[in-house]
């Protein structure tokens, strides 16, 4: 909701009592800070429902599960300390103009109950999140869930995953007793933060300023300088004062309200939707030239996660082929939504005809390349392998399903959320086979610039 209603400014009052739903209409641009239930609604009612698409997800007929491999984004979390300090630093500015200007009094009044020390950590939110995830995994797939003591979990080093991952196993409910195979939580960054491990990508892209002139070229925009002229208006300060990072500092707390109090933040009424679409294509602008496809190495820095998916995958066949149990039913890894992003980019999802660039905003308005409805809070990609009666399906033995955020994605070769899977090995040969992980992630010498731009 914004505040100016027919040309007059409304009450500050109204900012601290706003209800819930003037947020509805930004909850959706809010980019990787967006809630889970945001791409699945009916979880708003029922946390634990399957929804209505699960009845398309079903297993193909005449078909067992054998193996589920999911990569997890950590639940709902806390801004980071960062994000906290760039916060009290415009509340503070606030407190000095809120003498002479209403709206700046009604933020100003804000309780700023952020600590430094909240750094990013999980919030109980998300450890519901988490939970709640565990439940409908398991209901959708008992047979796979049932054998617990068998659960592969692991986890990025960060606390927020692992926190994660504790919450996802309390999920499926009371521990097993440890003599009895409960599995703790291995702490993998070689897969689950890939990206600090290539050289390439942290030297040309990470940490290379001009690897996101669009990011920067974008802030300095006319689209973001009528954000920016407009909030600065309406909170009495010269535009002078305020900044791209200010203004989505300011979003983003109307974000992390709703996700981790189910609260409208005064915040929020500084923001009308056609604002929020904008700090969407700002944060998207971000994860595409960081994360996406703006350079090579992005993805290919997943190709070891790529890998090792298809390699358990592999085992789990070739152990249904000698009539062996299946060591790992379930396989579970947490991780960031820069570790689901670059993976989803190297398998070619959401990829738009052109780049997103600073001066495209209006072109991009149907872009497919959305991060909130992609990687929001406890985003998930999961594999299920599946074991086929060949007498009845008349099919390939073995079948596999992908599932983003709890619903079927087309494969890119057949167009089918079903595929064989020798089928799905073969349109991915080139990765499998060629995608290397040392030779990618390999400093290029004397080369100091992003130069693999799409």
């Amino acid at each position: 909701m914004a505040l100016r209603a027919a040309g007059r400014l409304l009450p500050p009052l109204l900012l601290l009592l706003l209800p819930l739903a003037a947020s509805a209409a930004l909850s959706g641009y809010f980019g990787t800070k967006c809630r889970y239930e945001e791409v699945n609604p009916h979880l708003v009612q029922d946390p634990l429902s399957l929804g209505p698409a699960a009845a398309a997800a079903r297993a193909p007929a005449a078909c067992a599960p054998l193996q589920l491999r999911a990569l997890l984004r950590h639940g709902t979390r806390y801004p980071t300390a960062k994000q906290i300090r760039c916060l009290g630093e415009l509340h503070g500015r606030l407190r000095r103009a809120a003498a002479s200007c209403p709206a700046a009094a009604a933020l100003a009044a804000w309780h700023m109950w952020y600590e430094e020390s909240f750094d990013g950590q999980l919030a109980p939110r998300g450890q519901r999140d988490m939970e709640h995830l565990a439940r409908r995994l398991a209901a959708r797939f008992p047979a796979l869930f049932a054998a617990r003591r068998r659960l592969a979990l692991a986890s990025s080093s960060k606390h927020r995953c692992l926190q994660s991952g504790a919450a996802f196993r309390r999920g499926l409910g009371p521990p097993l007793p440890r003599d009895d195979g409960e599995m703790e939580i291995e702490v993998n960054d070689s897969l689950m933060r890939f990206f600090e491990h290539c050289q390439k990508f942290v030297a040309l892209v990470e940490e290379n300023k001009t690897a996101t002139h669009q990011v920067d070229a974008f802030k300095k925009g006319p689209e973001m300088r009528r954000v920016l002229e407009k909030v600065a208006s309406v909170l009495c300060l010269p535009a002078d004062e305020l900044n791209a990072d200010l203004i989505q500092v300011a979003f983003l707390t109307c974000s992390y309200e709703l996700a981790i109090k189910n609260m409208t933040s005064p915040w929020c009424s500084l923001f009308n939707e056609e604002d929020a679409k904008v700090l969407e294509y700002l944060n998207d602008l971000k994860q595409y030239w960081k994360r996406g496809y703006g350079y090579d190495i992005n993805s290919r820095s997943s190709c070891n996660l790529f890998q090792d998916i298809f390699q358990q995958l592999d085992k789990a066949v070739e152990e249904s082929k000698s009539s062996k149990p299946i060591s790992s039913p379930v396989i579970v890894q947490i991780g960031h939504a820069e570790t689901l992003q670059p993976l989803l980019a190297l398998m070619g999802f959401f990829k738009d005809d052109e780049p997103l660039r600073a001066n495209n905003y209006v072109k991009q308005t149907h872009r497919k390349f959305r991060s909130g409805r992609i990687v929001p809070y406890a985003a998930n990609l999961v594999f299920v392998l599946y074991h086929c009666d060949q007498v009845k399906t008349s099919k390939e033995e073995y079948q596999v399903q992908m599932l983003l955020n709890e619903k079927l994605l087309p494969f890119h070769h057949s167009n089918k959320t079903i595929s064989v899977y020798a089928d799905l090995k073969d349109y991915y040969k080139d990765i499998l086979q060629n995608c290397h992980f040392k030779e990618e992630c390999e400093l290029p010498k004397n080369n100091n610039t992003a130069t693999d731009e799409l």
